[in-house]
C-alpha cells in the first residue's frame, strides 16, 4: 500500500523534472526567452484589445485623415500612431489585428497539424501503396510555391479571411505528413512497439497511443514555424486583396489599402510592417528555442 501511495508523488515529481529541464534548455537561448516575452504579450494584447484601444478600429474620423504620429509635426495626442487615409486609428486597428493574427496563426496550425498528423501516421505505419500514394500526393504540393498554390485555391474558393486560412493550411500539411512519417517509420522498428504489439495491442492503439507520443518533439518545433508562416501568408494574401476583405484590421490588409500613400504618409505602411515583422521573428525566435529544450542531440551534457 505505501508503495502505491508514493506512486503519484513519482509521477509528479518526474513531471516537474522534465519541465525543469526543459526551460533550462529553452531559457539559454536568450532570444528565444525574448521571442517568448513578445509573443505573450502579444496574446495579452489581443486578449484585451477592447480595453487597451484608444478608438474603434473602424471608426473613421473624417477631420483626421492621414494625420502623423503624434511626435512629428501636425499630429495629435489622439492618435499615437496617426490615422489611414479614411481617418481611422492606426494604432487601434494594430491591437485590433493582433487578434486576427493570432487567431490565423492558431486556426491554420491546428488545422495543418491535425490533417498532417492522421494523414502521415497512415503513410508510415501501413506503408505500401498507401504510402506511395499519399507522399507522391504531397510531393506534387510541394513542387508548388506555397503563396502561389495559396493564391490558386483562394481564386477557385473565392476571396475571403476564411477560403484563405484553409488554402494556406493545406499548403503547410505536407511539411507535418512527410515529418511524422519518418517518425513513425523510426518509432516503429522499436522494441517498446514490438512489445504493445505482442500485448494484443491494435492499429490504431498502437498509432495514437504508443507512436505518436513519441513523435511530438520535432511536431510542436515545426508547428512554431507553420504559425509564423501562416500570419506571412495571410498577410501576403491579404496585401493582394484575396484574403481579409477591407474594412478588417488585418495587417496584411492595412499595408495593401495604403499602397498608394506610401511617399506622402509613411506611417500608413511602417507600422503594420513592423508588427507583422516583430510576431514573425518572435515566434521564429520562440521555435528555435523549442528546438533547443526538445531535441536530444542539441543538448549538452
Amino acid at each position: 500500500m505505501a508503495d502505491t501511495a508514493k506512486t503519484p508523488v513519482s509521477a509528479a515529481a518526474l513531471r516537474r523534472q522534465m519541465l525543469a529541464e526543459f526551460w533550462f534548455y529553452f531559457s539559454e537561448n536568450r532570444g528565444a526567452v525574448i521571442g517568448l516575452v513578445v509573443f505573450v504579450a502579444l496574446v495579452l494584447i489581443a486578449v484585451f484589445a477592447p480595453l487597451i484601444a484608444p478608438h474603434s478600429p473602424f471608426e473613421q474620423y473624417r477631420e483626421a485623415t492621414l494625420l502623423p504620429p503624434s511626435w512629428l509635426e501636425g499630429g495629435n495626442s489622439s492618435y499615437l500612431l496617426g490615422t489611414d487615409p479614411v481617418g481611422r486609428d492606426i494604432l487601434s486597428r494594430l491591437i485590433y489585428g493582433a487578434q486576427y493574427s493570432l487567431f490565423i496563426g492558431v486556426f491554420v496550425t491546428t488545422l495543418s497539424l491535425t490533417g498532417g498528423i492522421l494523414v502521415g501516421l497512415i503513410a508510415g505505419y501501413y506503408r505500401g501503396w498507401i504510402d506511395t500514394v499519399i507522399m507522391r500526393l504531397m510531393d506534387i504540393i510541394l513542387a508548388f510555391p506555397s503563396l502561389l498554390l495559396a493564391l490558386v485555391l483562394v481564386a477557385i474558393l473565392g476571396p475571403s479571411l476564411t477560403n484563405g486560412m484553409i488554402a494556406i493550411a493545406l499548403t503547410l500539411q505536407p511539411h507535418f505528413v512527410r515529418l511524422t512519417r519518418a517518425a513513425v517509420m523510426t518509432e516503429k522498428s522499436r522494441d517498446y512497439v514490438t512489445a504493445a504489439r505482442l500485448a494484443g495491442a491494435g492499429p490504431f492503439r498502437l498509432m495514437f497511443r504508443t507512436i505518436l507520443p513519441n513523435c511530438m518533439a520535432p511536431l510542436i518545433v515545426q508547428a512554431t514555424l507553420a504559425f509564423s508562416n501562416a500570419i506571412l501568408d495571410a498577410a501576403a494574401l491579404g496585401f493582394l486583396g484575396m484574403g481579409a476583405q477591407p474594412p478588417a484590421p488585418e495587417w496584411g490588409t492595412m499595408l495593401a489599402e495604403a499602397r498608394e500613400f506610401i511617399l506622402r504618409a509613411w506611417w500608413v505602411v511602417t507600422f503594420p510592417g513592423l508588427a507583422i515583422l516583430i510576431t514573425v521573428l518572435a515566434i521564429n525566435l520562440m521555435g528555435d528555442g523549442l528546438r533547443d529544450a526538445l531535441d536530444p542531440k542539441l543538448k549538452r551534457s
